[in-house]
């Protein structure tokens, strides 16, 4: 399905609205009037649509991304009241109130990280592609998204600790942390069975001042370059223009993170005060891209480690179809081994060993998605065979892409289905039972450390919620 196709069913051209009303009660009752003349809605939509917003207000304030936004709401009901599914966009003349959805207190995360919507975008698309409706796509897309939101929450005193400022209010939704369950389960086995493995490990800093230059993140760019190369059967000067690109690349990115914290800092700390202000004093994360941890030196570490062990295992993992190139940096995995292990660089490198061939996996299964994708947007690579397929090894959310294929044919069929519940089911207990460890461990470490204040979603039942003196909230009014 190409991305036009998408779109085109995303939105209609004749249901784009201005409405010129005094009240939420007013702004209902003229878009129902409308949808049901234009045969959009059928009856209950009015009455349900009001009813769910009052219950669950889905209005959101910009104000703490850019005070310029307008505010939004996004109102809606059950799919049985719709007759297609599409976005509506309505312009309101004059401003109205409306709830704001945050004050619900479901999470302290504003996530500013607007670019970092392609992953859940990828796996609803991924899901078209493999058989679902749009609404079906994005049911999951929702759901995954709600659980990224909580899993910051409980992210951000580990944050802290890594990048050693207590009280920063800078956390991610990123998706590569949605593999932190998995690794979870791995790192409490060590901590059960083998608590004595510890005692080996070794500090990636002083490992990279050993080793010296030719383990350094310039000389893995080299390699990498070189090998690439020498598999395009490429000239010597190409070979060489192709090393060195890497090298620096991959220097600079590691050297942009620490700069990138310094940078983010003030301001994300001028967005949190800012939304804490008109919060009336609730305290609130920032979400921002993965990279403010670029700069600690077990990512680069674990990933100059891995980056042989996924060329082997690619070469004889059953079921993998792809050979990984740029992806075998293994950005994708290595910034949750160190969230969860907490820097413990044995611990990162068997878990990373452990979970590598899931990536492998999950990259061949969404292949024919990717280069189909490519081609149809004109992005697919010169140069390459026809049928060739292209994909991405390392690629954040390889859990949910397992997931999107099982739901996008398990609505043509029904074993799919049951296997979709399935895994759904063991997806969400597995990251309930993850988000209660962290819990424990934000309640156990952290708070005695200074790090983080008991609170009802850092620390959960682990630790005395403090007084909440919030008061009732804010209200967005779209405009």
């Amino acid at each position: 399905m190409g991305m036009g196709s998408v779109f085109g069913e995303l939105f209609l051209r004749d249901a784009v609205y201005v409405i010129d009303a005094q009240s939420q009660e007013e702004v209902f009752d003229q878009l129902g009037e409308r949808l049901m003349a234009a045969g959009l809605v059928r009856e209950g939509y009015l009455s349900h649509v009001k009813r769910r917003e009052a219950t669950y207000p889905t209005g959101l304030s910009m104000a703490p991304v850019d005070p310029r936004f307008p505010n939004i709401a996004v109102p809606h009901t059950e799919t049985e009241y719709s007759t297609c599914t599409c976005l509506v966009p309505v312009k309101l003349v004059n401003p109205i109130t409306w709830h704001d959805m945050i004050v619900l207190d479901r999470t302290n995360t504003i996530d500013v990280d607007v670019f970092d919507i392609w992953h859940l975008a990828f796996v609803g698309l991924a899901c078209m592609y493999f058989g679902a409706p749009l609404w079906v796509a994005t049911l999951l897309v929702v759901f995954i998204g709600v659980l990224k939101i909580m899993n910051s929450d409980v992210m951000r005193p580990t944050f802290n600790d890594l990048i050693d400022a207590p009280g920063n209010p800078m956390t991610t939704t990123h998706m590569n942390y949605m593999m932190n369950p998995i690794i979870m389960v791995f790192n409490k086995f060590f901590d059960r069975f083998l608590p004595g493995l510890d005692r080996y490990d070794f500090d990636a800093a002083k490992l990279n001042e050993k080793v010296g230059f030719w383990g350094s993140k310039f000389s893995i760019g080299i390699y990498l370059g070189i090998f690439v190369g020498l598999l395009a059967h490429e000239d010597i000067k190409s070979i060489c223009t192709l090393a060195f690109t890497a090298a620096v690349y991959l220097e600079l990115f590691s050297l942009i993170g620490a700069w990138f914290i310094e940078a983010i800092e003030p301001l994300s700390q001028g967005i949190s005060n800012f939304a804490n202000e008109r919060l009336k004093g609730r305290t609130l994360n920032v979400g921002l891209d993965w990279p403010f941890l670029a700069g600690r030196a077990e990512i680069w570490a674990a990933a100059n480690v891995l980056a042989p062990i996924m060329l082997l295992e690619s070469l004889v993992l059953p079921g993998n179809g792809l050979l990984p190139l740029g992806g075998i940096i293994a950005m994708g995995l290595t910034p949750a081994l160190l969230v969860v292990t907490r820097g413990k660089m044995l611990r990162m490198i068997i878990i990373g060993t452990i979970v590598l061939p899931v990536f492998l996996w999950a990259g061949t299964l969404v292949a024919p998605f990717v280069t189909q994708t490519a081609m149809q947007v004109g992005a697919f690579p010169s140069g390459l065979a026809a049928g060739q397929l292209i994909s991405d090894t390392t690629m954040e959310g390889l859990v949910e892409k397992f997931l999107a294929f099982l739901l996008g044919n398990g609505c043509t069929n029904l074993q799919f289905l049951l296997f979709f519940a399935l895994a759904l089911a063991a997806y969400l207990l597995l990251f309930m039972w993850y988000r209660r460890e962290m819990q424990r461990r934000n309640a156990e470490d952290y708070v005695q450390a200074g790090i983080c204040t008991p609170d009802r979603l850092v620390t959960g039942s682990f630790a005395a919620p403090a007084a909440d003196d919030s008061g009732a909230g804010t209200e967005a009014a779209p405009e």
